[in-house]
């Protein structure tokens, strides 16, 4: 479902970008969007692990140390309809974007793989959702629709009314 749910937002963004009303409807709801992938990325991260009972390897817990602070602010930030935030969550989403490129890597070249114990390697593929997407390139694109969804807000500086009003 969530492997669906990245397509469905990159098509919606392209096809979006190609026509005026299509930009401005990004571009009012870019911190929403963009607050639900970091809240249905870690509810996903939390339910492979809590429930599916796959023991999350190094490159995971890193990719988690970066989007489950995203999961916390970007919500309160679109609430508050603060566009700033992504100043500060562009950052945290591009060291998790490549954090993902590095574990995906890792589970392309396993005899290169390195970086992890023998008992939970970061090449083991835990899943392969659509055929197309394990978990490290789910986070991968989480992480950049969240980054282009930030730099479209900060780009159009589109004007959103405040809290009060």
């Amino acid at each position: 479902v969530f492997a669906a749910a990245i397509i469905a937002g990159i098509v919606v963004l392209a096809a979006a970008a190609t026509t005026s009303p299509g930009r401005r409807l990004v571009e009012r709801c870019a911190p929403w969007a963009a607050a639900s992938i970091a809240v249905a990325a870690t509810l996903g991260s939390l339910w492979f692990s809590e429930v599916a009972d796959f023991i999350p390897c190094r490159f995971c817990w890193f990719q988690r140390i970066a989007m489950y602070p995203l999961a916390i602010i970007l919500p309160i930030a679109a609430f508050r309809r603060d566009r700033g935030i992504f100043v500060y969550a562009l950052p945290v989403a591009a060291i998790g974007a490549v954090v993902s490129a590095i574990h995906v890597r890792e589970q392309l070249f396993p005899p290169e793989s390195t970086s992890c114990d023998l008992v939970n390697p970061c090449s083991a593929r835990w899943v392969d959702a659509l055929g197309i997407f394990t978990i490290p390139e789910m986070a991968g694109a989480s992480f950049v629709l969240i980054i282009v969804l930030g730099v479209w807000t900060l780009r159009t500086g589109a004007h959103v009314e405040s809290a009060d009003g």
